[in-house]
């Protein structure tokens, strides 16, 4: 019998929550330095565009696990859409392996 594991969705969508909450802490941080410049706070400047770079890597990150999680999606919604179940055969089957097993316990 050939096993098939699926994909873990579950730590792709833990590793996209992170990353969402990364992207919006870094927009806050944004917001905040900008507030700071627009109110001519000396070096805000600089922050805000360390901030900006941030928002940018962490939008990158946001969208790289994104992505990763509609694959992982897909896959597991293949795999698990591209077996019809055959309860007819699978009742043969289990009636075979019973008179088998019945025919064993007699000794024949």
């Amino acid at each position: 019998m050939t096993e098939r594991f699926l994909p873990d969705a579950t730590s792709a969508e833990a590793l996209l929550s992170q990353a969402e909450d990364q992207f919006a802490q870094v927009a806050l941080e944004l917001g905040e330095a900008a507030r700071r410049a627009v109110e001519g706070e000396p070096g805000a400047a600089k922050l805000a565009a360390q901030a900006a770079r941030e928002l940018r890597d962490a939008f990158r990150i946001l969208m790289s696990e994104r992505e990763r999680v509609d694959k992982l999606r897909t896959q597991i919604a293949g795999i698990a859409g591209t077996h019809d179940l055959d309860f007819d055969a699978a009742r043969d089957e289990i009636g075979r392996r019973l008179a088998r097993l019945r025919d064993a316990g007699r000794g024949g």
